[in-house]
């Protein structure tokens, strides 16, 4: 059970919510940080989908982008998984409506994108919760997927979001967007070698809108469907 939180907890908490959800901290990440647990079947790292490729966009900033990133999508007749931090859907909660309003599937990102895999079970449990009150309160959905920040997780992360009810989302393909803020070296990390239940994994950046529509049709190009994590499964 989660405790109730004094004043200063929150003004606390409040200020990490901004620090990190503001830019000012990073909050992207290369790698999974997870080798030691990547054996567990609970955390997916593609799908069994023949035909569909999954499209990951991981949110704690960058809502700038995002109109353009859906405009794509809904241009390419083309789906995608937002997995959502809580923080960022506290003071975006109008551009999380419009990506849930507009047919695409939402997942959970947690709360403070924090260390998952330095976090007990009581801790993984409670950023899950307290992200998954948020993200369902606005778009009015169940979360049923969970992408865990950096893709840094241990037993006790998975075993958290087992109670949840979450499949825990990793990916096979990184465009390192975050870092590389190259349209052409995205596109060509996307797509290349591109196979039915890939994972690819993007944040709204500048760089990543202007090269979606090259991804899609690669993917396309390849005979494949741009999907939701759901349907690539």
């Amino acid at each position: 059970m989660i405790k109730k939180r004094n004043p200063l907890s929150y003004a606390l908490t409040g200020l990490v919510c901004l620090l990190m959800c503001g830019g000012i901290i990073a909050v992207w990440a290369g790698a999974p940080a997870s080798a030691s647990v990547s054996a567990d079947p609970r955390a997916v790292y593609s799908g069994s989908s023949e035909t569909s490729v999954a499209l990951m966009f991981n949110v704690y900033s960058g809502e700038e982008y995002i109109p353009s990133i859906i405009d794509t999508l809904k241009s390419e007749g083309a789906s995608a998984t937002f997995f959502i931090g809580g923080c960022w859907a506290e003071k975006n909660a109008d551009t999380l409506r419009s990506i849930s309003d507009g047919g695409f599937e939402t997942g959970s990102h947690g709360y403070l994108h924090r260390d998952h895999s330095a976090l007990g079970y009581d801790a993984n449990l409670e950023e899950m919760r307290v992200a998954d009150r948020l993200i369902s309160d606005i778009t009015g959905a169940p979360v049923k997927l969970f992408a865990p920040p950096s893709g840094a997780y241990s037993s006790d992360t998975l075993d958290a979001a087992e109670h949840m009810g979450y499949v825990t989302v990793l990916w096979s393909k990184d465009t390192i967007d975050w870092r590389d803020h190259d349209a052409t070296l995205i596109t060509e990390r996307a797509v290349k070698n591109v196979k039915g239940g890939d994972f690819i994994l993007m944040h709204p950046t500048k760089e990543t809108a202007e090269a979606l529509p090259a991804v899609i049709a690669g993917i396309k190009a390849a005979g494949l469907v741009p999907s939701c994590v759901s349907d690539a499964l």
